[in-house]
């Protein structure tokens, strides 16, 4: 297949890249490699994909409407992937319009794009942070999410709300995945686990939140990826069943789904810095600290649409993948490296 992934040069972005290139499709990347985190990660990123003949890369921005337009009408894809955000829980606090430019802007000009093209499929990244304080778990996508807790986390159920009226609208199949606490090699710096190695690394102390008591649904970036593929390779169609008197978030009387991409095993905090201690082979100095603004006590994916739909689930505990994440990052930043 001919396919856009927008967020390229990301953590997910380029993961998802090389797969799609591993199989065969042709794939033209965008991104606008801003600089939330040190731009040389993502250009490191980049440079895996480029020796590849199938890859191209564009250097753009959400926010250019008119740029993006003509790269999705010319370029005929048959699947577009948006992993283009802005990222993080607590940079939208003090940034919050950062969050309406490119989670709301942006994702309108991809929606916009995609429906002058006749997109086949939209699939979008979306997020575990849209349930916010709802504490009914596992997270189901049938279940409501209607108080986020941060702006970002609005801004990815916006996302959500915005692709289902382009599918019912014109009838643009799209898909949104959302996606349960992201770790693995080539990660991003801002994330705890990644600001946790570094700071262990260096002999720094760690700040611990709710003193480790807060449990995520950790997912590996290889399961993250494979989640995406199947997704993208599977176009939504209308529900027959879908009934407007109750309505299921997750499906439509249009050709529209949603699915959550996690582990389906909750993790403590406090385990998962053992663990990676573990695999350093070094100990933490930990600072406790209370809840942060924002921050929810648990997350925990209900994958059974996931199984059901796709025939597959994440497999990747933490003891893998954060040995496979250390692999990568000992050599690279526990020794001087930028």
């Amino acid at each position: 297949m001919n396919i856009l992934v927008t967020g390229a040069a990301g953590f997910i972005g380029s993961a998802l890249c090389r797969r799609f290139l591993d199989r065969g499709d042709e794939v033209v990347g965008i991104d606008n490699l801003n600089d939330y985190y040190d731009p040389a990660l993502k250009r490191d990123r980049l440079a895996l994909l480029t020796p590849s003949t199938g890859f191209s890369f564009t250097k753009m921005d959400l926010e250019d409407a008119a740029a993006l337009r003509g790269l999705v009408i010319s370029g005929s894809f048959d699947r577009v992937v948006n992993l283009a955000a802005q990222a993080g829980v607590r940079y939208s606090i003090d940034n919050p319009a950062a969050y309406a430019a490119s989670n709301l802007t942006g994702f309108l000009n991809v929606l916009e794009a995609c429906r002058a093209a006749r997109t086949p499929h939209l699939v979008y990244a979306s997020s575990s942070s849209v349930y916010g304080l709802n504490d009914t778990r596992p997270f189901s996508v049938h279940g409501p999410a209607n108080h986020p807790s941060s702006l970002y986390a609005a801004t990815k159920k916006a996302n959500e709300l915005m692709a289902h009226s382009y599918s019912h609208l014109y009838a643009l199949p799209t898909t949104g995945l959302r996606f349960f606490t992201v770790y693995g090699p080539w990660g991003r710096p801002d994330m705890a686990y990644f600001k946790f190695a570094l700071a262990i690394a260096q002999g720094r102390t760690i700040d611990v939140y709710n003193n480790g008591d807060m449990l995520r649904d950790f997912t590996y970036i290889d399961d993250i990826v494979e989640g995406v593929m199947r997704a993208a390779d599977s176009i939504p169609v209308p529900d027959p069943a879908w009934n407007a008197a109750a309505p299921d978030p997750a499906r439509s009387s249009a050709p529209y789904r949603v699915y959550n991409i996690g582990n389906n095993k909750p993790e403590r905090l406090s385990r998962f810095i053992q663990v990676l201690e573990d695999c350093l082979g070094m100990k933490a100095v930990k600072n406790f600290l209370p809840m942060q603004p924002g921050d929810v006590y648990a997350t925990e994916a209900d994958i059974d649409d996931l199984v059901r739909d796709f025939g597959w689930k994440p497999t990747t505990g933490i003891e893998e993948g954060l040995a496979r994440f250390s692999s990568w990052f000992l050599p690279r930043y526990a020794k001087g490296q930028p």
